[in-house]
């Protein structure tokens, strides 16, 4: 058993993502296969625990694999998952990949986001909705956040602003529930306070009307218009299984279901 001094090292760290993930010691090392003893030992720096049980931990607290490196470091040790670049050739396959899912899922909207909310990639319906939007939000790097809330952005299109906007927002308090990114804080910060129309405005920025017929959605829709016309979508987010480089790790694929008859028709049209 290695003895390091206490309050210093990978002790710190481990304890405040298992305070995050509202476990005790005890469930912990249940988990880890390990004693309540021994993870008591690890956080208050008694003993230095080994790479592998590090890594273990790191997998039962659901660390993201870049603070899985930074844990590792703490620990003294090499950061096991590299971070590649994107346009490195070491990714072509998975970027092709991606641009194959992204063109096949035409003429419906999709795009990569990595951890940020930094537009990767894009198809062509993500083109449609963005068509007519201000230079200065479609300059890269494009941040797909910034760009639905701006309300120089989709938001005065958005037809059910309010209730899009709060999931958007569940959704990044969430994400920063699972990551410590200040980059996202700060984001989250930004829009977050972009302003919101009130409801009974002007059409550019008004709430769906009680009077318009209902449409039995079996998802939260984002309804947006286009051309004149209302689309409604519902998306899914997908991420990729056992990463082991942190760029990859960080990449979410989000599609857009066509959420009623309409919408399917209105695009396929554009195609056509």
């Amino acid at each position: 058993m290695t003895t390091v001094a206490p309050d210093t090292g990978v002790g710190p760290l481990l304890r405040a993502w298992r305070e995050r993930r509202r476990l005790s010691q005890l469930e912990l090392a249940l988990r880890a296969e390990s004693s309540a003893r021994h993870i008591s030992f690890v956080e208050t720096g008694r003993s230095r625990p080994s790479e592998e049980m590090v890594l273990k931990l790191a997998e039962h607290l659901d660390v993201p694999v870049r603070d899985r490196n930074a844990l590792l470091l703490a620990a003294g040790y090499a950061p096991r998952f590299a971070e590649t670049p994107m346009d490195d050739p070491a990714l072509e396959a998975l970027r092709e990949g991606m641009e194959r899912l992204l063109h096949g899922y035409e003429p419906y909207p999709a795009l990569v986001v990595d951890g940020t909310y930094t537009v990767v990639a894009a198809n062509r319906g993500i083109a449609m909705l963005l068509d007519g939007l201000p230079e200065h939000l479609l300059t890269p790097p494009l941040n797909a956040m910034r760009i639905t809330l701006h309300p120089e952005g989709l938001a005065p299109r958005i037809r059910n602003l309010r209730e899009w906007r709060g999931h958007l927002l569940d959704q990044m308090e969430r994400q920063m529930a699972l990551v410590r990114s200040e980059t996202l804080r700060k984001l989250y910060d930004e829009v977050a306070a972009y302003p919101v129309p009130e409801p009974g405005g002007d059409a550019a920025g008004r709430e769906d009307r009680e009077d318009e017929a209902p449409y039995p959605y079996f998802a939260l829709p984002l309804r947006i218009e286009h051309g004149g016309v209302v689309l409604s979508f519902v998306s899914s987010i997908s991420t990729f299984n056992t990463p082991l480089d942190v760029t990859v790790a960080e990449l979410a694929i989000e599609t857009f279901l066509p959420a009623d008859p309409a919408t399917v028709k209105y695009l396929q049209s554009l195609t056509s």
